[in-house]
C-alpha cells in the first residue's frame, strides 16, 4: 500500500484499499475531505480526488484518474484511468468508464451504462480514444457510448440508446443506433445532482 493523503473526516471501510501502487514511482492517492468509501473498493495511487466522493462497494478507480468534488461513483463501478471527471457527478451502478475518458460537471450516468474508447477491439490498431461527455449531460440506464463521441451540454441519452455519433448539446438521443431529436420539455432544464 502506498502512502495515501487524506483529508479530513474520511470514512474508508475495512477492506477498502486507498492507494492501490501501480508502480514504484507513483504520486500517492489524494482524497479531499468528507470522503465515504466503502468496503471493497479500490483507488489506485495517482489519483487525485475533491472533497465529498462517496463510494458503493466494489468500486474501481485506476491510475491518472483525476476526479472533482461531490462526485458519487456507485457500486460495481470501474473507472479504467486516464480519466477526468468533474464535480458534481453521480455515476451509478455498474457504470463502465474506459481510459481516456472526459466527464464534465454535473453529469449524471445511469446504472449499467457503458462508455468504450476501442474503435476496433483486438482485430486493429487504432488508439483508444473515450467519449466526451460535456456539462449537464444525463445518459440513462444501459445505453453505449461509442468510442471519439460527444455527448453535447445538457444533451440527453435515452435507455438501451447506443450513441454512435456525436450528440448535439441540448438535444435527446435515443434508439440504436441512436437518433437525435428535440429535447422534450419534460426533460429540459437541467440536471439536480444532490
Amino acid at each position: 500500500m502506498a502512502a495515501t493523503d487524506l483529508g479530513h473526516n474520511c470514512d474508508i471501510d475495512d477492506g477498502a484499499t486507498v492507494g492501490y501502487r501501480h508502480s514504484e514511482d507513483a504520486d500517492p492517492t489524494v482524497i479531499g475531505d468528507d470522503a465515504r468509501i466503502r468496503s471493497g473498493t479500490t483507488i489506485y495511487t495517482d489519483v487525485e480526488v475533491g472533497e465529498n466522493l462517496i463510494t458503493g462497494h466494489d468500486v474501481l478507480v485506476r491510475e491518472n484518474t483525476t476526479i472533482g468534488d461531490d462526485v458519487v461513483v456507485g457500486t460495481d463501478t470501474v473507472i479504467d484511468g486516464e480519466t477526468t471527471i468533474g464535480s458534481d457527478v453521480s455515476l451509478q451502478t455498474g457504470v463502465y468508464v474506459p481510459q481516456n475518458t472526459t466527464i464534465g460537471d454535473n453529469v449524471f450516468i445511469g446504472p449499467k451504462a457503458v462508455l468504450t474508447n476501442d474503435q476496433y477491439p483486438i482485430r486493429q490498431e487504432s488508439g483508444l480514444v473515450g467519449p466526451t461527455i460535456e456539462d449537464g449531460v444525463s445518459i440513462a440506464a444501459n445505453a453505449t457510448i461509442l468510442p471519439g463521441v460527444t455527448i453535447g451540454e445538457d444533451a440527453f441519452v435515452a435507455a438501451g440508446a447506443i450513441v454512435t455519433d456525436d450528440v448535439p448539446a441540448g438535444t435527446l438521443a435515443i434508439g440504436a443506433p441512436a437518433e437525435e431529436k428535440p429535447l422534450p420539455e419534460q426533460l429540459s432544464g437541467g440536471n439536480v445532482i444532490a
